[in-house]
C-alpha cells in the first residue's frame, strides 16, 4: 500500500511538471504574438504619424539622461495613444526606451522595439525546446508555430527596413505593401494557433490570448484609412517591382521563356526532379530564374523557399507537367504541411503546371498547393484535390485561366487573391459531406485580404453531375470572424444551393463577415433566396469595383505584360 501511495505521489509530481511545461509553451507562443502585435502597431504609427514631420527631425535634449528618457517616453505615448490596448503598448515600449536612452525619432524607437521583441521571442521559445509533447500532432503543431512566427518576424523586419528609410514621404507611397505585410503577420499568428489539435493545450493558448486582450489587431486599430482600397485608379501606373523581362515571360499563353534549367523525368534535362533544380539555384541570383518542367508526373514535395525570389516554373501543360503528393491530415500530417507544392518566395510565377493531392476525400484535409508568396501569379494552371485543395495563405495572388477542383473549403486562406476566368469544379464528396467552394480566413476587419472570384464558372465535375441532387453545395462559409469573399461577373450553375452560403458554426461571424455578389448569371446565381445574414450583400457596380485587380491587388503591374487580364469590371 505504501508503494502504491508513493507511485501516486510520483505520478502527481510528473503531472504537475508536465502542467508547468505546458504553461511555458503557452507563455512562449502568446509572448511572441503579443510582441508582434506591438511592433505592428508601432510600424503603422511611424509611417502615418511621422511622415508629415520628416523634415523636422526631433532633436535630443541638449543634456541630461532624464530629459532624453522623457523625450523617448513622449514618443511612446504618441505611438501608443490611438491603439486599442494603450497601456500594454506603453509598458512594453517604455522598457525599450529606458535601455536605449538616445532614441530621437519614432523610427529609432521602432527599430529598438523590434530588436527587443525578437530577443524576447527567441528566449521564450528556447525555454520550450525540451518539452515532451503528449502526441506527435502537438509536437508538429509547435514546430509549425515556430516556422510561422519566424515568417512573422521576417515580415516585420521588412516593414522596419522600409520605416527606417530616411525618405518617409516616399514611404507613404508604400502603405499598400505595409498593410499587406501586416495582414500576413496576423495570418501567421492565427495559423499557428489553428495548427494545434483540439484539446487543453490549444484552449489554454486561446484563453491566454483572450486574457491578454492584445493581438496584431492593435496594429490596425487606427492607422489604416477606413474604406481605402489601397491603390490608385490609374491603371496605367506600372509598379516598381515588375521588370521588362517579367512582362515578356507572362506574354502569350503558348510562349515558352528561355529557361535557366530543364527538369525531365526521362533524363533529357539537367535534373530529374524539380527539388534538385531548386536546390541548385544560385543563392543570390539576380533577375528571374526560369525552370522548365517537361511532361511527366513528379511525385515529390516541392518547396520554393522564401529566399528563392522571382522564380518562374512552367510546364508543357497543366495536365502534362504535374507535381503530385498524398500527404493528409488523417495520416497525422498538419494541414499546413500537407501541400504537394509550396510557393514561399516572392514574385513566383507558375505557368502551364498541374498541382495535385491524391489522398482522396476520406483523408480530409490534403492540400495540393500552398501559396505564401507575395505578388504570385498562376496562369493556365490546374489545382486538383478534395478538401483544402488550394491554400491561398497570405499576400497578393492572381490566378488567370486556371482550374480548381475539390469538395470542402477547397479554396481557402487569408491572402488577397483574385481568380479570374477560372473554372471551379465541385467534385463528389463522401456520402455524409456537403461541398463548400471557399473558406476565407480574415481575422480582423482592417486586413486587406479576401477571396474574389471574377468571371469564373462554378459547376459540377463529371463525378458529381449524375448525383448532384444528393449533395448540397455552397459558395463559401466563414472560416474566421471577418471572412471576406466576393463572387462577381461569374456563371453559377444549379449545383449551388439557393442559400448560397453556409454558416461555420451557429451565429459565428454572421454579423462581421463580408460576403458579396455582383452581376452573376446562371441558374445558381439567383439571390432572392440567399442567406439573410447582416454581413451578406448584393453590391452595386461602384462597390464591386473595389475588388477588381487594379484596386484590390494593386494589380496594375499586370498591365502591359501580355497576360489576359481585366483590371476593372466586365459590365
Amino acid at each position: 500500500m505504501a508503494f502504491q501511495d508513493f507511485d501516486l505521489i510520483t505520478e502527481r509530481r510528473k503531472a504537475e511538471k508536465q502542467r508547468k511545461l505546458k504553461k511555458r509553451i503557452v507563455i512562449g507562443v502568446v509572448s511572441t504574438i503579443v510582441l508582434v502585435g506591438i511592433i505592428a502597431g508601432a510600424a503603422f504609427v511611424v509611417v502615418t504619424g511621422s511622415s508629415n514631420s520628416d523634415d523636422k527631425k526631433a532633436q535630443s535634449p541638449p543634456s541630461g539622461h532624464t530629459k532624453e528618457i522623457s523625450h523617448g517616453e513622449k514618443m511612446v505615448k504618441m505611438v501608443c495613444n490611438s491603439t486599442d490596448y494603450k497601456d500594454k503598448c506603453e509598458s512594453t515600449l517604455k522598457k525599450a526606451v529606458k535601455s536605449n536612452p538616445k532614441v530621437s525619432q519614432p523610427k529609432d524607437l521602432l527599430k529598438i522595439a523590434i530588436a527587443a521583441a525578437l530577443e524576447e521571442v527567441d528566449k521564450a521559445f528556447s525555454k520550450t525546446k525540451s518539452f515532451k509533447f503528449n502526441s506527435p500532432e502537438e509536437k508538429a503543431a509547435f514546430d509549425d508555430c515556430g516556422t510561422l512566427l519566424q515568417d512573422a518576424k521576417d515580415e516585420l523586419e521588412s516593414s522596419v527596413s522600409e520605416v527606417g528609410s530616411n525618405d518617409l514621404k516616399k514611404l507613404a507611397t508604400r502603405t499598400d505593401d505595409l498593410n499587406n505585410w501586416l495582414s500576413a503577420v496576423m495570418s501567421y499568428h492565427q495559423t499557428c494557433i489553428d495548427g494545434f489539435p483540439d484539446g487543453k493545450l490549444k484552449t489554454d493558448i486561446q484563453n491566454t490570448l483572450n486574457r491578454h486582450q492584445l493581438s496584431e489587431k492593435e496594429g490596425f486599430s487606427s492607422y489604416v484609412t477606413p474604406g481605402s482600397t489601397g491603390a490608385s485608379d490609374n491603371l496605367d501606373d506600372i509598379p516598381y517591382w515588375i521588370s521588362q523581362n517579367d512582362r515578356r515571360i507572362l506574354k502569350a499563353n503558348d510562349e515558352k521563356p528561355t529557361s535557366n534549367v530543364t527538369v525531365a523525368k526521362d533524363g533529357s534535362g539537367k535534373f530529374k526532379t524539380i527539388s534538385e533544380a531548386l536546390k541548385a539555384m544560385p543563392a543570390k541570383y539576380q533577375g528571374r530564374y526560369v525552370i522548365y518542367v517537361k511532361e511527366g508526373i513528379y511525385d515529390e514535395t516541392v518547396t520554393v523557399t522564401k529566399n528563392m525570389i522571382n522564380v518562374t516554373m512552367y510546364g508543357d501543360g497543366s495536365q502534362k507537367s504535374i507535381i503530385t503528393g498524398r500527404k493528409n491530415f488523417v495520416d497525422g500530417v498538419s494541414t499546413f504541411q500537407t501541400a504537394s507544392f509550396a510557393a514561399l518566395g516572392d514574385g513566383f510565377i507558375g505557368k502551364a503546371m498541374g498541382f495535385r493531392n491524391t489522398a482522396g476525400p476520406e483523408k480530409h484535409q490534403a492540400v495540393a498547393a500552398r501559396v505564401q508568396a507575395d505578388r504570385a501569379a498562376f496562369v493556365n494552371c490546374r489545382f486538383e484535390g478534395y478538401q483544402d485543395t488550394l491554400y491561398a495563405q497570405t499576400h497578393r495572388q492572381f490566378y488567370r485561366s486556371c482550374v480548381v477542383t475539390g469538395t470542402i473549403d477547397f479554396i481557402f486562406g487569408d491572402a488577397a487573391a483574385i481568380f479570374q476566368n477560372c473554372l471551379i469544379f465541385i467534385r463528389k464528396p463522401l456520402e455524409n459531406q456537403q461541398n463548400i467552394v471557399t473558406a476565407q480566413g480574415r481575422i480582423d476587419r482592417r486586413e486587406t485580404t479576401g477571396i474574389v472570384l471574377q468571371s469564373c464558372q462554378i459547376k459540377a465535375d463529371d463525378s458529381l453531375t449524375p448525383v448532384k441532387s444528393q449533395f448540397k453545395s455552397y459558395l463559401g462559409r466563414p472560416w474566421k470572424e471577418y471572412s471576406r469573399t466576393i463572387i462577381m461577373d461569374s456563371t453559377i450553375e444549379d449545383i449551388i444551393h439557393p442559400d448560397g452560403f453556409l454558416p461555420w458554426q451557429g451565429e459565428f461571424a454572421l454579423k462581421t463577415l463580408y460576403y458579396a455578389e455582383y452581376n452573376n448569371k446562371g441558374s445558381g446565381a439567383k439571390v432572392t433566396a440567399r442567406v439573410k445574414w447582416p454581413g451578406y450583400k448584393v453590391i452595386n457596380k461602384q462597390e464591386a469595383f473595389k475588388y477588381t485587380v487594379g484596386p484590390f491587388l494593386q494589380g496594375s503591374w499586370l498591365n502591359g505584360t501580355g497576360v489576359p487580364v481585366k483590371f476593372g469590371l466586365y459590365v
